[in-house]
């Protein structure tokens, strides 16, 4: 028997501690999940930016997957930034090898910056889209994500057909109020909050995936756990709204250390 639930991230190195794996794992602790991680890329980068990023080889990434795999019962695994086409393939290698043994997957598909540059090339996107979506439990693109999932068709009509359910994260559309939907077998579930501050934060898609991918390590059904992530980076960005923010940028996330202050 496990003794705590557990959850592995597949993501990027934020070394300013605010989105990537290190966001990820904060909120996996901060939800009560025992946290791995699978680096894909290290990169140098603050509240203000990214000012280099360093691959790490396809092989070290199938050489972490293949250890954690090995020996730890995974519970759930959360997706981010994959950076280049040969990662994507050697996770969706890793994953459909595990057959029937696979956990549930909650796949940040990280293509498009929040000023609106591509992240990734077409055959990243590509190997996203063909070998990754049909794998997950869910995915959760913000608006320019699911544009480019979707090609030329409508995002919405996509996202109802889409071979996974997808919860499209509305925090990058302007706008007082934001809405996220969740697209699960015909049902489209809305969820309205209001926008906080004026600035964007740092690292609330990662911090969104993370949560819900927690809850599913925890047992919760899908649409509960999207409830109670959603929930969650609201009252994450609530705190940080009323604490500050230790970086001089976008704000940054407590990702729960509010509850210990």
């Amino acid at each position: 028997m496990v003794p705590y639930p557990t959850a592995l991230t597949v993501a990027g190195s934020d070394s300013g501690g605010g989105a990537g794996l290190q966001a990820d794992l904060k909120t996996f602790l901060a939800l009560g999940v025992f946290g791995m991680s699978a680096v894909t890329a290290v990169t140098a980068q603050n509240s203000r930016g990214v000012t280099r990023v360093d691959l790490v080889p396809p092989e070290g990434l199938r050489a972490q997957l293949e250890a954690v795999f090995s020996d730890f019962p995974v519970g759930v695994v959360k997706v981010g930034m994959l950076a280049t086409e040969a990662h994507a393939d050697v996770l969706a290698d890793v994953l459909s090898d595990l057959g029937k043994a696979r956990p549930p997957v909650v796949l940040d598909p990280v293509l498009v910056a929040s000023t609106g540059h591509r992240l990734t090339s077409a055959r990243t996107e590509e190997v996203v889209l063909r070998r990754l979506l049909p794998l997950a439990l869910v995915a959760t693109p913000n608006t320019d994500e699911l544009r480019v999932l979707a090609g030329s068709t409508d995002p919405a009509r996509w996202a109802a057909a889409a071979p996974c359910p997808i919860l499209w994260t509305g925090g990058d559309v302007v706008g007082d109020t934001i809405v996220d939907r969740l697209f699960l077998s015909g049902i489209v579930r809305e969820w309205r909050h209001a926008r906080v501050g004026s600035l964007p934060f740092h690292g609330t898609g990662c911090t969104l995936a993370s949560a819900i991918a927690a809850f599913v390590a925890r047992g919760a059904s899908l649409e509960e756990a999207v409830h109670q992530g959603i929930s969650f980076v609201q009252e994450t960005i609530a705190a940080a709204t009323n604490l500050g923010s230790v970086g001089g940028g976008n704000p940054s996330l407590p990702h729960g250390l509010h509850q210990k202050v």
